[in-house]
């Protein structure tokens, strides 16, 4: 991964040209027909669904508030809903299809880093357009996409900087063994030995593994005053629960877990991370008139025992970015979109964001918060707005 700081665009590769497929049509159509088509591309089969279901719920959530207000420059959107079903190369077969047989004028969709990377070339080759919802490891850019959620720079540095000023100085590094947990790390490691702390382990655990005793051992062992966890999906459900029994107490050693959400929560038992910390864009638990609007909304539509978090959030805020700029453009046309969405200002549930002027991520807020008993999360630090960097230097 490069390291580099400079505007980067992700190239391209193994596609031949497809220009006649390309966006320009739909400014040409788009007034003469009364619907708009966008696609929703997650996954609703295989092993992410239970993650990525809810993340589709607040694309449809959005589409359907806008269309009661009248819809984009009078025209009511209509979703085309696909399903990636947890496999990479479906990802890229249903986004083409989106792109280039349906016509979407953008699409909301992906969840993993995989996911994100097996369409890219797709959106770049037909010049379509992809609003990315999941917080990730940075090191891309792309034309052809909207980064809404954080970057690692923006998740990490607060998050280390928050626990190093408040819970110690010393740190254990504990992840999943794919590229978001690395990356994570390279960025929290020169962070940590910039406040004055020290790094005194870093393990990871094959993405699903759900054995974690030698490494438990290892940190009762070394007794650091921080755990920083990149473990994601249903392997923190054995994580917290292995930690738990084996007598780690979140309120004596520090534990941030950057991959638990308040939906995560309802998998691994909320009485599993009452005290452990997490640091997101959103929560919530947020205050603020947009989010009190979104979280009654949610739950009116789907239910009240339903909650927001994180990547729902951000894909809520898509949608209603996407709008934004097709009103400022006064079209549909993808690279008149994009043009319009540089500077972009929107008042999302999380609060007040920007998408950045040249590198299509988002100026966005980090939040430290700790896990209560009903699996909310009450909010402790909060930053202002953090510039995006998605090639920092580590």
């Amino acid at each position: 991964m490069s390291p580099s700081s400079r505007r980067r665009v992700v190239k391209t590769i193994g596609l031949a040209s497809a220009s006649t497929l390309a966006a320009p049509w739909i400014s040409r159509q788009a007034f003469a027909q009364e619907t708009i088509k966008v696609g929703i591309l997650h996954s609703l089969s295989g092993d992410l669904a239970l993650a990525e279901a809810s993340v589709a719920d607040a694309d449809k959530l959005a589409i359907d508030e806008i269309n009661t207000a009248g819809g984009v420059l009078g025209h009511k959107i209509v979703p085309i809903v696909e399903d990636g079903a947890s496999d990479w190369p479906t990802f890229a077969e249903k986004a083409r299809k989106l792109v280039a047989a349906d016509k979407c004028a953008a699409v909301f969709g992906c969840y993993t880093s995989a996911s994100r990377k097996a369409v890219l070339p797709v959106f770049e080759q037909l010049k379509g357009l992809l609003y990315y919802p999941t917080y990730y490891e940075g090191q891309e850019e792309s034309p052809n996409i909207m980064y809404v959620a954080a970057e690692a720079t923006q998740q990490t540095g607060a998050a280390v900087e928050w626990l190093l000023k408040n819970k110690g100085k010393s740190v254990y590094l504990i992840g999943s063994d794919y590229v978001w947990p690395r990356v994570t790390n390279k960025i929290a490691r020169p962070a940590v030995a910039k406040l004055g702390g020290k790094v005194l382990g870093e393990e990871y655990i094959p993405l699903g593994g759900t054995s974690f005793g030698s490494i438990i051992n290892k940190i009762k062992a070394l007794k650091p005053d921080i755990i920083l966890s990149t473990v994601v999906g249903g392997s923190n459900v054995a994580f917290f629960k292995q930690m738990k029994s084996a007598g780690i107490d979140p309120g004596k050693t520090t534990i941030m877990a950057l991959a638990v959400t308040e939906e995560e929560v309802s998998g691994i038992g909320a009485e599993n991370v009452v005290g452990v910390h997490s640091c997101m864009g959103y929560f919530q638990s947020v205050d603020n008139p947009a989010n009190r609007k979104f979280v009654e909304a949610f739950k009116a539509k789907y239910g009240p025992k339903r909650v927001t978090a994180d990547v729902p959030e951000c894909a809520y805020t898509s949608v209603y970015l996407w709008k934004a700029a097709v009103e400022k453009a006064r079209s549909f046309d993808v690279e008149k979109v994009i043009a319009a969405s540089s500077g972009l200002e929107f008042d999302a549930p999380e609060g007040r964001v920007k998408i950045h002027e040249t590198n299509h991520h988002l100026y966005k807020r980090a939040r430290v918060g700790v896990f209560q008993p009903d699996g909310q999360v009450k909010v402790l630090y909060e930053t202002g707005l953090i510039e995006p960097a998605p090639f920092a230097k580590f």
